[in-house]
């Protein structure tokens, strides 16, 4: 049954789309609720204290209330603590909201998933080229293992057998991590496949991903493309689509 009234709930905006003249109805990915959809009523007027507020990955606490699939927006709150990402970065942080719209049901809770975004934006706002690919990758494991779509990475997914560590492996949509053929370029060793399960293990899973992901990302970046757009059920991501338009310009 759908909660009444939500208060002072930790959130971020996904994405905004219009409702009517003056209102929008915002996709929002709440801590203890998980995705959520509300109304804000009224946003688009000049005086409405919330435009500056309800603004794509910064942090926001909110209250709303309803028991309708559409939600009211009846507060927001910046909390504060980093800038806005711009660039390269504000992309990427887009394509996370868009992983999370495409992902995630309706509802459905992902506590520890939502404090490694929180921490994944901060790491975009920092404008640090050589962490951004790296985060990238990290997030998309975490979010992966959370949702129950990534496989163990420290074993072949079929046969349950252990890896081998100088052998090289792949993951693929259908069949997991399996042996690589002799024309998959982008293949890890059995020892690298382990490393990152352990970091995923890990008691703080993004620190010791990030780290993980650091040396592996442009092995790791068309495995975990494929198998995200095999589970999202789309050929290409329209952030994805974008940043490619604009590195070509």
């Amino acid at each position: 049954m759908a909660t009444k009234r939500i208060t002072d709930e930790p959130a971020f905006v996904l994405h905004r789309y219009d409702w009517s003249e003056t209102s929008l109805v915002l996709e929002v990915f709440t801590r203890q609720h998980g995705r959520i959809a509300v109304v804000a009523k009224g946003v688009k007027r000049p005086t409405s204290s919330f435009r500056p507020v309800l603004l794509p990955l910064q942090p926001l606490r909110v209250s709303y209330g309803g028991e309708s699939e559409v939600r009211t927006l009846k507060a927001a709150e910046w909390v504060g603590g980093h800038v806005m990402p711009t660039g390269e970065a504000l992309l990427a942080g887009y394509y996370l909201n868009e992983l999370l719209l495409q992902l995630l049901a309706r509802e459905d809770a992902h506590l520890r998933l939502f404090d490694i975004y929180a921490q994944v934006v901060q790491v975009l706002a920092t404008g640090q080229e050589a962490l951004l690919q790296a985060g990238l990758r990290a997030f998309e494991l975490l979010l992966l293992r959370e949702i129950g779509l990534l496989p163990r990475l420290d074993q072949q997914t079929l046969t349950l057998a252990p890896l081998q560590a100088e052998t090289l492996y792949v993951l693929v949509p259908e069949a997991g991590l399996r042996i690589a053929q002799s024309d998959e370029r982008q293949a890890l060793s059995g020892l690298r496949w382990s490393q990152l399960e352990q970091a995923l293990d890990d008691g703080a899973p993004l620190t010791e991903t990030l780290r993980v992901c650091a040396e592996l990302s442009q092995e790791l970046k068309p495995q975990l493309r494929t198998l995200l757009h095999y589970h999202c059920g789309v050929s290409t991501l329209r952030t994805r689509q974008l940043m490619v338009e604009l590195q070509s310009l």
